[in-house]
């Protein structure tokens, strides 16, 4: 029968000891795969307000800056008329993209795009421009969001009656005006950050 030397015994005891280690380092290493801890990325938010055209302020640096949130602004929402004496930019409400309208910008989060998917939400937005104590401008993004509420679908027949004494020949044509909204109201539902990122990004880069 056959015999295994010492020589041959050692090496297997130091080959299953290394194993032994590997796998025990590998554990205390690797973090369990429920672990609850959140790691961020790499990539940060940019400030908000973010300094934009650093040095001294003058009247051509304003003009610029002012015309470069207007152009911003314009890709995204109907302006209301921007004053550059006031230093601030308005927009009126916009209907905000979902899915179904992938072509359209302005709603980077995935979670508020399948939202407006599903519900009637406009986004308003506000820019204000302040010089900086040190030189350049600061530039402030707000971006509310608002979540339509209505007691009832519009033209709704519920409640009516099914049977009509009419023929069904007659039928009567009802004309709803454009801006009949019947008893429509919006409450806000807090702001759009990622939208204000995208904005703040943009106004950054010049582009």
């Amino acid at each position: 029968m056959f015999m295994p030397c010492r020589t041959t015994r050692r090496c297997w005891g130091w080959l299953v000891g290394c194993w032994l280690t590997w796998t025990a380092t590998g554990c205390l290493s690797t973090p369990p795969t429920d672990n609850p801890l959140f790691v961020r990325g790499s990539s940060e938010g940019i400030e908000n307000p973010v300094l934009v055209s650093p040095g001294q302020p003058t009247g051509q640096s304003y003009r610029e800056v002012f015309e470069r949130c207007v152009d911003v602004l314009d890709d995204y929402f109907e302006l209301e008329i921007p004053n550059p004496y006031e230093g601030r930019i308005t927009t009126k409400p916009r209907i905000a993209p979902g899915y179904e309208q992938f072509w359209k910008p302005g709603n980077p989060d995935p979670r508020q795009r399948l939202l407006a998917t599903f519900q009637s939400v406009r986004q308003i937005a506000t820019i204000e421009i302040r010089t900086g104590e040190r030189g350049g401008y600061w530039v402030y993004v707000v971006v509310e969001r608002e979540l339509e509420d209505v007691p009832r679908p519009s033209q709704t027949t519920a409640g009516n009656a099914v049977f009509q004494e009419l023929p069904t020949v007659a039928r009567e044509v009802e004309v709803v005006p454009a801006g009949a909204t019947g008893d429509m109201t919006w409450f806000k539902i807090g702001r759009d950050f990622a939208f204000e990122q995208e904005i703040l990004r943009r106004i950054r880069r010049c582009r």
